[in-house]
């Protein structure tokens, strides 16, 4: 965190944007319900129509993991995961600058006893996450009921860095570094439960290829590895948005069992098996956004 303590540089113009982006987020995070899901939705539309680049790579995530649709049923997707990303940013604005207790009548929370007989047993565990468009919010929602430590990518902007990690830290009683395998480990043995999102591709040094969607995905290795260091158990936790009602669902699924197995192309497979089938509830509210299928098998050309 020392390359962020030095807020005097942040009046720099190269940070203007930023510092508007952060004053956007937190007027938009008290605007009413439906005025505010109204504004997510035009800022999902805007992209859909406008970033070129994400759609495109949208539309090839869409089009490998849903081959059944036919091209119109694709197309109505894409734009369906722009629109619920754009509402994805307003809520995660609301994570960030109020507090969640506003939005406790809104969740339906399923699943609690997997999670309450792991902290009855003092056993600490990890939490198998999954990019939603929900995420931040989901996390806000979560610690209504249960606290957990997160893992986490630092942002590549400092300043923006700086408001994540402050925005994020009621939430968490810990926010570890996706390269701090010491410190997650310690923390789960410790008997903590630590927040883990494996679904994104780290490149193919950290993973080996299992099928996702049915398409071969370089899948990070370390969900096994963390498993198999500490012993504790693999909680599966998902979340979306319920559109009809107005309200959250947060789940926690059952620890997996003889998880892990020892052969880590099946333990790759089995976690992106339980995050298709989260997935597959809510297919718009993923983020189809980033390049799931980045790194290739060898000799295999790329699809974006």
């Amino acid at each position: 965190m020392a390359k962020h303590a030095f807020p005097d540089s942040f009046a720099h113009p190269r940070y203007w944007l930023t510092w508007l982006a952060i004053g956007a987020m937190r007027l938009g995070a008290w605007l009413p319900w439906r005025f505010k899901m109204a504004v997510g939705r035009v800022i999902g539309l805007c992209a859909w129509r406008f970033a070129r680049r994400r759609r495109h790579i949208t539309e090839t995530n869409i089009r490998l993991c849903f081959p059944e649709r036919d091209e119109r049923q694709q197309a109505r997707l894409v734009r369906e995961t722009f629109i619920a990303n754009g509402i994805g940013l307003i809520e995660t604005a609301t994570a960030w600058c109020r507090n969640p207790e506003h939005l406790r009548h809104r969740v339906v929370f399923k699943g609690q006893e997997h999670r309450a007989k792991l902290e009855a047993e003092g056993k600490g565990a990890l939490i198998l996450g999954v990019h939603f468009s929900t995420l931040d919010l989901g996390a806000a929602l979560h610690a209504l009921y249960f606290r957990a430590d997160a893992v986490q990518r630092p942002h590549d902007n400092p300043l923006f860095a700086r408001f994540m990690d402050r925005a994020r830290a009621p939430y968490f009683d810990a926010i570890l570094d996706r390269y701090d395998l010491r410190g997650v480990v310690r923390r789960i043995k410790e008997g903590h439960a630590v927040w883990y999102s494996p679904d994104q591709d780290f490149g193919r040094d950290a993973s080996v290829f299992a099928p996702f969607f049915g398409v071969e995905a370089a899948t990070v290795r370390l969900t096994a590895k963390i498993a198999r260091m500490t012993g504790a158990p693999v909680i599966p936790l998902i979340f979306h948005r319920n559109p009809e009602d107005e309200t959250y669902t947060v789940e926690y699924l059952p620890p997996l069992e003889d998880f892990p197995s020892g052969d880590e192309v099946a333990d790759a497979t089995r976690i992106n098996a339980v995050i298709e089938a989260a997935i597959r509830r809510h297919p718009e509210q993923y983020l189809w956004l980033h390049r799931r299928f980045k790194t290739r098998p060898k000799g295999e050309p790329g699809f974006y």
